[in-house]
């Protein structure tokens, strides 16, 4: 490996690190308003709150590697050029493919990246993120009952406190649980408060009444007691027993036959989502050679590149923009997948092409007179 390779790709690789960091960052800081919810109305603390957002980053990462690598070509090489650095490269006789060698080699280190990503970091950070966000919403351990409001847990079970006490003790119960739709209970209780137990959170009544209607026989039971536990666990579905969306799958499990009846009916979208798995990693290729073609090939001119910058940007998002409409129609028109192959294959071979036609002369000393 040549000075001149490890000096380009010193750079790129500072650039596709700069670039990730704050794209990340930014779509980190964006996706993380969404969950400010958890905090105000769940009762989730700062810690779990940070580690429930930190969870989504590998799905940033699949969005971002690929861009920074484009920004960070695009910028190393356009500044190489501003600077005359690679008037004096090609002086000394490299080429446009010995000069986008450092650029392939940066590219495929985060082909390799976004291939760990894709794989396996991706829908194991996802599915623990789904599976912890579940829980949040759906137990009780981590919601504060608000006063005044109709607080729905889960489905079928409504609690309502008119007035919560400064020593945490609620005032004025109402437990509508109707999660049995053949024996729906009601229970009032003029106080009561949320006991924490192994078992999980309990809600301890106090001096109130039980009324439990029977559907089948149409006779309503009243039960008046003095002290009466409510079991407040996990209301729902276990978590393991809920649908797992495409995000949250690894490859053999979105290409593998139908478990349940919901795969069947999303079986399109389970594959497209292994499709964009297998299509991602190689973009960084065709973005990167994009980036090379309209940069370096052609002829110098001394007057400025600002239409090679153009034009490097231009097919670039063309590039991106056909591969996210692409995922998306296979969705809907599976028949489309081979044109999602074709243009991710087809762009850089195209682009490789462009650099191997537009060759740069040698340059020769000049000669002297007589």
């Amino acid at each position: 490996m040549t000075r001149c390779t490890l000096y380009i790709g010193r750079q790129l690789a500072l650039g596709v690190a700069a670039v990730t960091l704050v794209l990340t960052g930014v779509v980190w800081l964006s996706q993380s308003l969404r969950f400010i919810d958890f905090i105000v109305n769940k009762g989730l603390s700062a810690a779990g709150f940070l580690k429930l957002t930190l969870l989504l980053l590998p799905t940033f990462l699949g969005l971002v590697l690929p861009v920074a690598l484009f920004c960070a070509v695009v910028h190393a090489y356009n500044r190489l050029a501003v600077d005359r650095e690679l008037v004096v490269l090609r002086a000394a006789g490299l080429g446009p493919r010995e000069l986008a060698r450092p650029a392939l080699l940066v590219a495929a280190l985060v082909a390799l990246m976004l291939l760990a990503v894709m794989l396996y970091l991706m829908p194991a950070g996802y599915r623990a993120f789904k599976d912890q966000q579940y829980v949040i919403r759906e137990d009780l351990t981590h919601i504060l009952l608000q006063e005044g409001t109709f607080n729905s847990f889960g489905t079928g079970l409504t609690v309502y406190v008119r007035e919560i006490e400064s020593t945490g003790e609620a005032v004025g119960i109402l437990v509508h649980d109707e999660r049995d739709r053949a024996n729906p209970v009601t229970m009032m209780a003029e106080r009561g408060t949320l006991v924490r137990s192994e078992a999980g959170p309990r809600l301890l009544l106090v001096n109130g009444n039980r009324q439990a209607f029977d559907r089948a026989s149409r006779s309503l039971g009243l039960l008046y007691f003095d002290r009466y536990t409510f079991d407040l666990s996990l209301v729902g579905t276990p978590v393991e027993s809920r649908w797992r969306e495409p995000r949250e799958r690894y490859l053999d499990e979105l290409f593998g036959p139908p478990r349940r009846e919901e795969d069947v009916t999303n079986a399109s979208e389970l594959r497209a989502e292994g499709h964009h798995r297998i299509v991602t990693p190689l973009s960084a290729f065709g973005l990167a050679l994009i980036a090379l073609a309209a940069l370096l090939a052609g002829e110098f001119n001394r007057r400025g590149q600002a239409w090679r910058l153009a034009a490097a940007v231009t097919l670039g998002g063309l590039f991106e923009a056909g591969l996210l409409v692409l995922e998306r129609a296979i969705i809907k028109v599976p028949a489309a997948t081979p044109a999602l192959y074709a243009l991710v294959l087809g762009a850089p071979l195209a682009a490789w092409a462009v650099l191997r036609m537009h060759r740069w002369p040698r340059w020769r000393g000049l000669q002297p007179a007589g």
